[in-house]
């Protein structure tokens, strides 16, 4: 009997190993890609995916969350996903006594709600403390603020009323940033859903309907942070069965530098003092130095827009989000290359 169940429990170890894996050439045609052709060919692989009813009779939502992010120590229960902490499962809602369900994508911002797609897809639904949910509400993600306590127990969430702005527990920080990496990605104006970016920027309306989420910079920092646990592969895994589709980032994680860069650019301490001024800027960026330079903008993906000798330089006409700045002096020919932002 003995010999019996250690078979069957090498049986079920190895389908868990087996079903673990990336599916063979599932990211084919990735290799050498780099920024928009990056993220279009990835919107290409996980678009189409298989969606469910937000709530329903049959398999909904709740239905995937019990089972994506089941308590390892407790099979009956979920972990909460700002908290950590352990809630029955089953309960679901509990006329307000259970857990709900997270739109890490915050739902307004996009204006889709819990309709099939968007709003029910299970790689940006998370279970949540009712409360700490409602506190998040539809926040941007950056640090700082005040430390959150909530009615049910104390966190080690913050938030800022300023900035509007929600800094989840250190465990998840990474989670949340290849959330978004991959709802910015998934939805790109078709099938009828809206086109979701991730900006560098604040909006001036915290509350608007537009598709937008903040703050790239931090969650880039965030991801190069927080690498991916094995629980979120295994989450991975789980709604990949349901849905059809995997999230890229947290398969790859070198995608997201790969599209979006470093947090810190590639940023040089200049020997020389050279500074460049507002950064983020608007309308107008600004090179301090005693040294005649040739300046050179690039766009993420590498394209030259325009070059320079300048010590202004008028950025009123480009889109938001970041930009490299690179400054070659004339006499000794030092080179230094700063991470520029456009807000």
């Amino acid at each position: 009997m003995k010999r019996f169940l250690i078979t069957v429990l090498l049986y079920v170890l190895s389908i868990g190993y087996l079903f673990s894996q990336i599916p063979n050439g599932y990211y084919d045609g990735t290799t050498d890609l780099t920024g928009d052709a990056l993220k279009d060919k990835l919107h290409d692989i996980i678009k189409g995916h298989k969606t469910y009813p937000y709530s329903s009779s049959s398999t909904d939502t709740w239905d995937i969350l019990k089972e994506s992010d089941r308590d390892p120590a407790n099979s009956n229960n979920v972990i909460l996903f700002y908290t950590g902490w352990s809630k029955n499962g089953p309960k679901e809602y509990d006329n307000n006594n259970g857990w709900n369900r997270e739109h890490v994508w915050a739902k307004s911002h996009g204006d889709f709600g819990t309709s099939q797609g968007p709003g029910t897809d299970c790689h940006h639904l998370r279970p949540s403390d009712i409360s700490v949910n409602s506190k998040r509400d539809s926040r941007w993600f950056d640090e700082g603020g005040t430390l959150y306590t909530d009615p049910d127990g104390a966190t080690t969430c913050y938030y800022n009323d300023s900035k509007y702005t929600w800094e989840p527990r250190d465990e998840v920080k990474g989670d949340v940033a290849r959330i978004i990496f991959y709802m910015s990605t998934r939805y790109e104006g078709g099938d009828g859903y809206p086109d979701l970016e991730v900006i560098d920027y604040f909006p001036a309306d915290n509350h608007t309907s537009e598709p937008v989420h903040a703050l790239l910079s931090t969650l880039l920092k965030w991801h190069n942070e927080d690498p991916v646990s094995d629980l979120e592969k295994n989450r991975n895994n789980v709604v990949y069965s349901y849905q059809n589709n995997r999230n890229p980032y947290i398969d790859h994680p070198e995608f997201a530098q790969k599209i979006w860069g470093n947090p810190t650019g590639i940023s040089i301490e200049s020997s020389k003092g050279e500074m460049i001024y507002p950064n983020p800027a608007h309308d107008f960026v600004y090179i301090n130095t005693t040294y005649k330079s040739t300046k050179y903008l690039y766009s993420l993906t590498g394209e030259m827009i325009l070059q320079t000798e300048d010590n202004s330089i008028d950025i009123r006409d480009l889109s938001p989000g970041i930009y490299f700045l690179k400054t070659i002096t004339e006499n000794s020919n030092d080179s230094f290359t700063y991470r520029l932002v456009k807000n």
